[in-house]
């Protein structure tokens, strides 16, 4: 039963924030890269404020893998590395932080263009 409300959560909590997207979409002109943008930037600070640490305890993967907790990674990394090498610690904490996140996404994205031919979209009528 824990394992069916651990799932819940995370599609409870995930599915909110793609949803708030979805209505920021819909209801504002908001273009998709602001929205995407204002997402990260509120993972940080949410994740600098501290607040980010309790929804990741209830909602797991529903919290983590959204672009807030990317955001959230990345203050983690920032706070770390300034407790460890100071000042200088503000310009490489996310870098390290985000570092095998960004790989895997380079690295699967081109696994993905071997595959696939990209090209544009032709509506025919």
């Amino acid at each position: 039963m824990d394992l069916f409300l651990d799932y819940l959560w995370a599609f409870l909590v995930g599915g909110a924030l793609c949803a708030i997207g979805q209505v920021l979409i819909d209801l504002t002109k908001l273009t998709p890269a602001r929205i995407l943008t204002s997402y990260v930037v509120a993972g940080v600070v949410l994740g600098a404020l501290g607040w980010y640490d309790p929804i990741i305890e209830v909602a797991g993967g529903g919290a983590t893998v959204p672009l807030t907790g990317f955001g959230n990674l990345l203050a983690k990394g920032v706070r770390r590395a300034v407790d460890e090498n100071g000042l200088l610690g503000a310009f490489m904490g996310g870098f390290t932080s985000a570092a095998v996140g960004v790989s895997a996404a380079i690295f699967f994205g081109l696994i993905a263009s071997l595959f696939f031919k990209s090209g544009t979209k032709i509506n025919e009528k």
